[in-house]
């Protein structure tokens, strides 16, 4: 099986080798176990999953909560001349019943389906039917309430489980400390799972931070300093117009990204970016998922993100050509109190949580009990405005819900339009003679896309449709809707909006059913992680990516040699003692007597070493003092 393993990776991939800990994941795969693949950003999982499904015989089930990068990964593997679907928000149900349909009989490799979908009783038959050879979640880590990211709807994965008992499962995610790691494996009910975990150190990325006021300043100067592609994170939508513009003044050609804009938009800044013909993307986070560039050499933040995993995610796509690379954090005390303040407003009180939720029933007029899995274009600000409860409370509100399950929301993702013929070709031809006027849309789309229209949902062009009818595209758009609603095609018509999805029948607002003892942990979670990347800003005791491999519970003595922390100690052998010293009087200030042990836990075993030698020495030097019962304290007069 490894010599298919590699041949495949080779024929149908492209690659000589695997990367690191992907091969010993696929093997473990093949062998039938279920395993766990805790693999940094760039470190290659979704062959983790595909390798092992095109060696065997039937379909993988890939669960992603990433509709984006689902399409993408379908359109791949596609355009490998491997049969893969994926259902998702927005779909109506007559195409997934032709997708389900088709992977239950056909000769498909894989399905993508978002979590919310496998409680409906329409994949539950299905799936049972399937011949099924591994299930893989993707994003594990949202499974879990001590994550960052938690889903209610992955609590639903473990349910299916038993339809197929004897196929193993395969957890993977990029980022997760060790109390998440152990709660996927619970709440997915695995098997005696074997781990497989790659450092999250990356020896080319060097991490810094630097505290500035003038952010466009600083980054000018790294970027006149470190050529090559970059990306530069920020947190609204305008700012990322104002900086690409800023930069584009300076004679630094740059463009900007968001969800706001539109599709065929944000594909050509992509696109432009991709090829290198504009070397700055200033993009909100809404940019960077499944986005393969791998000579980025800078990714600059200039506004703090939520959490190290965020921080380590964005931070991550720079240097995937394993070349030299930059990571650099532009924030300044007013960004971290901001930080700490917005962290305490991300959950917010329960009444307003269940007055959006009505609001949201009005917006759309939907009825107690209905509209379980409808989706509908959503704009949230629009909507905050309509009823006059604040667009950023809003926004906050209706991630709760999501994180609920009552709801799905996702940024606009471009969806083009499909057709797939109702009724069969003697029916299609009598329908033509019935109705002359539509018989030269239906004889071009015959001609144009071919017999396949009778068995699947073909992806159409109604601009390219108008011109080879010489006719305007609304009027052809008015003629396949006629033909809709005639039962003669089912027409999905282009989406590039945001969605939103209504994972339950419609909730009496005085009763929804909301965990509030949830609500109340995930909100000091969320203060944690927020404190969490405060002192990564901030700390000057460690390495910095030392620190992001202590916060994911790795252990490490070893310094990165690239970031801020250790040029500044290769400058200054001296400063690391100077930092230490400074850190122990400020905690023994704070808390008084401690033990040395105590402090010493805080530390790395290297660290722990200069701290015992300079208590040694300022003990001796009278700095330090000694309790009776063996604490240390600083002397009356510090």
């Amino acid at each position: 099986m490894e010599k298919r393993a590699k041949d495949i990776l080779k024929q149908v991939f492209g690659h000589d080798d695997f990367r690191p800990v992907q091969k010993q994941v696929i093997l473990s795969v093949l062998d039938g176990k279920d395993t766990f693949a805790l693999m940094p950003t760039g470190g290659g999982k979704s062959l983790c999953y595909q390798i092992p499904a095109l060696v065997q015989e039937g379909i993988c089930l890939v669960i992603s909560p990433l509709i984006a990068l689902m399409k993408d990964q379908v359109d791949q593997l596609k355009s490998k001349g491997i049969l893969a679907q994926a259902i998702y928000s927005g779909m109506s149900y007559r195409e997934i019943d032709r997708v389900l349909d088709n992977c239950v009989h056909g000769n498909y490799k894989f399905l993508y389906v978002s979590p919310e979908r496998l409680k409906s009783e329409l994949f539950l038959e299905r799936f049972k039917q399937m011949p099924v050879n591994l299930i893989a979640v993707d994003e594990a880590h949202c499974i879990s309430q001590w994550g960052y990211d938690f889903r209610p709807p992955y609590l639903e994965i473990a349910e299916i489980k038993p339809f197929h008992p004897n196929v193993p499962i395969l957890a993977l995610t990029a980022s997760a400390t060790p109390q998440v790691v152990e709660d996927i494996q619970e709440k997915l009910e695995m098997k005696n799972p074997v781990i497989f975990r790659q450092s999250f150190a990356r020896e080319n990325l060097g991490y810094h931070v630097r505290m500035v006021e003038n952010k466009l300043v600083k980054a000018k100067e790294i970027l006149s300093r470190i050529p090559g592609s970059a990306i530069w994170y920020v947190r609204n939508r305008q700012a990322t117009q104002d900086i690409a513009k800023a930069l584009g003044q300076l004679g630094i050609s740059a463009t900007y990204y968001h969800a706001g804009m539109s599709m065929a938009d944000r594909a050509k800044r992509q696109q432009e970016w991709m090829k290198g013909n504009v070397r700055v993307m200033v993009a909100t986070n809404a940019f960077g998922m499944g986005i393969d560039k791998p000579d980025v050499r800078i990714v600059l933040h200039s506004d703090v993100p939520e959490n190290i995993e965020s921080y380590y995610q964005e931070a991550g796509r720079a240097g995937r050509d394993g070349k030299p690379a930059y990571a650099v954090l532009l924030c300044s005390e007013e960004n971290l109190e901001k930080l700490m303040e917005r962290a305490a407003l991300v959950y917010p009180p329960i009444e307003f949580v269940k007055r959006v939720y009505q609001s949201l029933a009005n917006y759309f007029q939907i009825a107690v009990g209905s509209n379980m899995l409808s989706s509908f274009d959503f704009e949230w600000g629009e909507f905050a405005k309509t009823y006059n409860l604040g667009v950023l409370e809003t926004f906050y509100a209706l991630k709760v819900l999501e994180e609920e399950g009552f709801i799905g929301m996702n940024e606009s993702f471009f969806s083009p339009s499909k057709i797939h013929f109702l009724v069969n070709p003697q029916q299609l031809y009598e329908f033509q003679i019935s109705q002359a006027k539509l018989d030269p849309l239906i004889k071009i789309l015959l001609r144009t896309y071919g017999g396949n229209l009778f068995s699947e949902y073909i992806k159409i062009q109604e601009s390219k449709l108008s011109k080879l009818l010489e006719t305007s595209e609304s009027q052809v758009i008015k003629s396949l809707e006629k033909m809709a609603q005639m039962d003669v095609i089912d027409y999905e018509k282009r989406k590039d909006k945001p969605q939103i999805t209504f994972l339950t029948g419609r909730y009496d607002a005085g009763k929804l059913p909301l965990n509030v003892k949830r609500i109340d942990l995930r909100r000091e979670l969320t203060l944690e992680k927020a404190k969490s990347m405060v002192m990564y800003a901030h700390q000057n005791l460690l390495c910095r990516t030392q620190f992001i491999q202590e916060y994911f519970g790795e252990e490490s003595d070893r310094n990165c040699g690239i970031c801020d922390w250790c040029i500044q100690l290769s400058k200054d052998p001296e400063q690391e003692e100077r930092n230490l010293k400074a850190w122990l009087f400020e905690t023994l200030r704070q808390h008084g007597e401690l033990k040395e042990s105590l402090l010493q836990s805080h530390l790395s075993s290297k660290k722990s070493e200069i701290l015992a030698q300079l208590v040694r020495r300022l003990t001796d030097e009278g700095q330090l003092q000694v309790t009776s019962q063996g604490n240390l304290k600083l002397p009356i007069n510090e």
